[in-house]
């Protein structure tokens, strides 16, 4: 008799070649496939697994692990000193101020209730403010807004038709600088704001009401002081200084319930802004490229000479990772998590939640994979675990670039082989 073990093995390597060579719309494009047993700590199957990808949104799984050695189990979001009667605060990049929907109101609190007088000194993040490589084409889509040090409102504008035909902007602040434009009429999106500046137009004709857009803001240290100033009601002035040793920490968010927004809606600027604030447990100074390096040397230098990592959501196409070291990755957070439950309430689950909510079907009504996915312009990934019906616990990456059909079509195809795999072994 061949025992389970033996079987998950041997068998699977030649059948699960078979479903990956065979498949006519993967031999289409280039493909990446490696699966790893977790319980017999063994590759089952590779295919191109050492070649390098545009990873996509595959990205936030390093910034995950990032944050999981970096941070603790709140995000800190304030650094503040007192000296005589002025309150001097400096940003950690904490992107949960105001944004989405966080609910925590401990740093706008402690301003509002301090006496003295606040300041804020705004230079302490040392990068651009959109991530290398990224598509400037793309600053009026609501998944690139602009990076800074303390982001309020999550640095976008939500805008609002009411029932009257009037158009309501949030935050209050930004309305008067949006303006209609009779000679405006757009394509494809409704509402233009200049690339340099925060003067926002949009049609005078509306057919819509409630909802109609989120589009970011040009950021700035004045900006950010106005933005805080109308939600606390009280005057707040820049300052230029160096952070002094004896400073203080307010935390925001419970780190988890952070990083599950950023994995199961694929939230880029929450991935970019946590990367800074694991910058600034290291020095005041945020930087991008200093955490990457950081995180390659400490927590993934046997595979860092493999990878090319340059920001923190996967929007620049200069990242490029293996399947192979995605699934190392994969193995180390499963490790470091230790805890099953937890490990699958952080990623997306097929036909339940997030991003793969309808790439995959719930076999009797409960997940089987979950799984972080990376969406580009003729790419698609999937990196994530699987549990098979007779209990086998794997580990997938599944990378496919430059393909020319339809995003859901390599997503189906994919889906149908990890099912598969689920269903058979």
């Amino acid at each position: 008799m061949v025992s389970t073990a033996t079987f998950a093995q041997k068998i699977p390597e030649r059948k699960i070649k078979k479903l990956i060579e065979k498949s006519e719309i993967l031999n289409e494009h280039f493909t990446g496939f490696a699966l790893f047993d977790q319980d017999q700590d063994k590759m089952i199957y590779e295919q191109n697994a050492s070649k390098h990808f545009v990873p996509a949104s595959n990205t936030k799984i390093y910034t995950f692990y990032t944050v999981l050695n970096m941070l603790g189990d709140s995000i800190p979001a304030l650094k503040y000193v007192t000296k005589g009667d002025s309150l001097i605060f400096w940003g950690t990049g904490d992107p949960t101020l105001t944004y989405s929907t966080f609910k925590s109101t401990k740093v706008l609190d402690f301003l509002k209730k301090s006496e003295k007088k606040l300041y804020f000194a705004s230079h302490n993040y040392k990068g651009n403010f959109y991530g290398y490589g990224w598509n400037y084409d793309d600053y009026l889509e609501d998944f690139q807004p602009e990076l800074t040090a303390f982001p309020v409102d999550g640095n976008t504008a939500k805008v609002y038709k009411t029932e009257k035909g009037e158009v309501i902007v949030k935050p209050p602040f930004l309305q008067p600088y949006f303006k209609v434009d009779p000679n405006y009429i757009p394509e494809n999106f409704l509402i233009h704001r200049d690339f340099y500046t925060n003067q926002f137009t949009y049609p005078q004709t509306i057919a819509k009401t409630g909802y109609l857009q989120e589009i970011p803001f040009k950021t700035s240290p004045e900006l950010t002081i106005l933005l805080l100033k109308e939600k606390i009601n009280k005057e707040i002035s820049l300052l230029d200084i160096t952070l002094p040793q004896d400073f203080k920490i307010i935390y925001s968010e419970k780190t988890d319930d952070v990083l599950r927004k950023m994995m199961l809606v694929s939230d880029n600027f929450i991935a970019e802004q946590l990367l800074l604030v694991c910058s600034s447990t290291l020095s005041n100074d945020l930087s991008t490229k200093v955490i990457i390096d950081y995180s390659k040397t400490n927590f993934m230098k046997e595979f860092a000479n493999d990878i090319v990592w340059v920001d923190g959501s996967g929007l620049s196409r200069y990242n490029l990772f293996t399947p192979n070291t995605s699934v190392a990755l994969l193995k180390k957070i499963s490790l470091t998590i230790n805890d099953e439950e937890r490990l699958h309430s952080l990623f997306p689950a097929g036909g339940v939640s997030g991003t793969l909510k309808r790439a995959y079907k719930t076999d009797a009504d409960k997940p089987f994979v979950w799984a972080k996915t990376g969406t580009l312009t003729n790419v698609y990934n999937q990196s994530g675990y699987i549990i098979t019906r007779k209990g086998k616990k794997l580990i997938y990456s599944f990378m496919n670039n430059n393909f020319t059909r339809t995003t859901e079509e390599i997503r189906d195809e994919m889906a149908r082989i990890i099912t598969k795999i689920h269903n058979d072994y």
